[in-house]
């Protein structure tokens, strides 16, 4: 079954033409790429956050398959899901899923299920794609969501990804999707948002995880981030790096309610 995209002509053009043009814009393919384990990219509708994961996604060789780690908006199907075939379609055409990573990844543990139904009209994963294609036009991707638990969880869930890939041998990109603090004056989310990048570029989750709830950071994919975060580890990272934040203000120019964006790489 292929999955059709539900944000294409909201979050992103819905022609090919457009959407390239739009992407051109926002992604430098001449720029020097790294050899990354993972990246954090934002989710919003491109024309507020694309600059940012534009920026992010131009420092990285992406490998041929990328596991990402969305969020969890609709809160429909299991909470933690895995889709383990078939395609997903953007203007930009299909992308296959790796089952071979994917059902390596689901045998590996227990917490991870087999739902389509929570992918069908969440759209932190299908904003990233179109990104992923145009740097990468045969990328095939593993998709999952995540949705908010407790931090023993998060690195149960990036022991079974990594186990997963042990067990296939071939290395893969990381991503997780998310948005930073939502609909707070720019002096707020600047200021909470730079926690939770400190936390992250500690490469501590649990650090992350409590962070986020003491200082009651809107950041929607903060679960997600955690998994990386943890995975990142066991494939050996060592370092994190900010590539670009900005909040929606910077586009808008009402910085009275806005959301923040930050495009991270680990390696």
């Amino acid at each position: 079954m292929i999955r059709k995209p539900v944000v294409a002509g909201q979050f992103y053009p819905q022609t090919e033409a457009s959407l390239k043009k739009m992407l051109a814009s926002l992604v430098d393919t001449a720029s020097e790429k790294q050899d990354a384990k993972g990246l954090i990219l934002p989710h919003a509708g491109y024309v507020y956050s694309g600059p940012v994961a534009g920026a992010t996604i131009s420092k990285v060789a992406v490998k041929k398959t990328v596991v990402i780690l969305g969020a969890d908006h609709t809160g429909s199907g299991s909470p933690f899901s895995v889709a383990r075939k078939d395609s997903w379609l953007t203007p930009l055409g299909e992308v296959k899923i790796d089952t071979e990573i994917a059902e390596a990844i689901l045998r590996s543990g227990d917490l991870l299920k087999d739902d389509s139904q929570s992918h069908a009209n969440e759209h932190s994963i299908e904003v990233e794609l179109p990104f992923l294609q145009y740097v990468r036009s045969d990328v095939k991707i593993v998709p999952i969501i995540v949705s908010r638990a407790d931090v023993k969880k998060y690195q149960q869930l990036a022991a079974d990804i990594t186990e997963g890939l042990k067990k296939v041998g071939r290395s893969v990109t990381l991503v997780a999707s998310t948005d930073f603090t939502h609909y707070e004056s720019r002096e707020s989310a600047e200021a909470k948002d730079r926690l939770a990048i400190e936390a992250i570029l500690s490469l501590d989750e649990e650090k992350l995880s409590r962070v986020v709830q003491e200082n009651r950071i809107s950041m929607c994919g903060a679960a997600p981030t955690c998994v990386l975060l943890a995975a990142c580890k066991n494939i050996g990272a060592k370092h994190a790096g900010l590539v670009k934040y900005q909040t929606s203000g910077d586009i808008t120019g009402d910085y009275s309610s806005v959301v923040g964006y930050a495009g991270m790489v680990i390696w």
